[in-house]
């Protein structure tokens, strides 16, 4: 492997044409700059510089050489300011990925901040359970995921990501208009034991939740419909085909016959939702920005100043 110093160097002595011009322009000695083109020289078995009294000449070979080191350099001095272009954030890239509920609400926000401050970063954007993104995180597929799980059944700790709280959302019931319990200020899970129940569909962290905490109430809950989106859920429930568990996220942007209640208890369940990234190395500038954007984006939805997109 030739040395790309030594390249630069018998580049900037044909340039030149002289050892001590290179070496004045390189911030070097003249020993040391004959001393490199010599073990250059070696490495390559061939004679790069013919000596002559009115100065050193590059050879054929040298001229060849010469030539592909201006091509080497020249894409290192544009990795150079590309790569000076992302740590200043004028560059760059971010892969997104994110649960529907938060894709309709943090998300679309985020995107539309983090695009206005930097517009040269490249976003692209996926969705996907966690049980799907942590793994395709975990592959190098995405930069940054935005997760979540529950304190009564968290997510086991993971060497390989490391998680930054954005939110913890209440959990709340979700009732057909004049339903029997709809006059309560609260509900007691085992109170909806004779209901029919929707959940997701995925056979993940948020129906395994659903079912647990049923279970925990001392029933196992009735499934009449599954839908991973939370405005169909909603839809289904205001038609009075059943009741869920639904988080605040799932709840913006919310059916106008919808009954919310929440669970009765000094405990009552509550989902996190985390920025999740790959622990080893170091992050890139831009990705470090849109946690940033994500949690300011995440504080308005606290303050009730955000809405989902229709």
């Amino acid at each position: 492997m030739l040395d790309v110093k030594r390249l630069r160097i018998l580049r900037e002595v044909a340039l030149r044409g002289s050892f001590s011009a290179a070496a004045e322009e390189l911030y070097l000695s003249q020993s040391a700059v004959s001393q490199h083109v010599a073990t250059l020289e070696r490495e390559v078995g061939m004679t790069l510089l013919e000596r002559t009294p009115s100065g050193p000449k590059l050879t054929h070979a040298g001229e060849i050489l010469v030539a592909h080191a201006d091509a080497v350099l020249c894409r290192l001095e544009e990795a150079e300011r590309e790569l000076a272009a992302i740590a200043g954030l004028e560059g760059g890239r971010v892969r997104l990925v994110s649960f529907p509920t938060a894709s309709a609400t943090l998300v679309t926000r985020a995107v539309s901040a983090f695009r206005a401050r930097h517009p040269g970063v490249e976003l692209q954007l996926g969705e996907a359970e966690p049980e799907d993104s942590v793994p395709a995180l975990k592959r190098g597929e995405f930069d940054l995921a935005l997760t979540y799980d529950y304190p009564i059944n968290p997510e086991d700790p993971d060497r390989d990501i490391e998680r930054v709280l954005l939110l913890e959302e209440e959990i709340q019931v979700a009732l057909p208009p004049g339903h029997r319990l709809a006059r309560r200020k609260s509900v007691k899970l085992e109170d909806l034991a004779d209901d029919d129940w929707l959940t997701g569909v995925c056979r993940g962290s948020c129906r395994d939740h659903v079912e647990l905490l049923c279970r925990r109430a001392g029933f196992e809950p009735r499934i009449s419909f599954e839908s991973d989106d939370a405005q169909v859920l909603q839809g289904l429930v205001s038609a009075g085909v059943g009741v869920a568990l639904l988080p605040e996220l799932a709840l913006t942007g919310r059916h106008p016959d919808l009954e919310t209640r929440p669970l009765a208890g000094s405990d009552p369940p509550r989902r996190r939702v985390w920025a999740t990234v790959r622990a080893e190395g170091s992050r890139a500038p831009a990705t470090d920005a849109m946690i940033k954007v994500l949690s300011e984006v995440t504080e308005h939805f606290r303050a009730g100043e955000l809405q989902a997109v229709a």
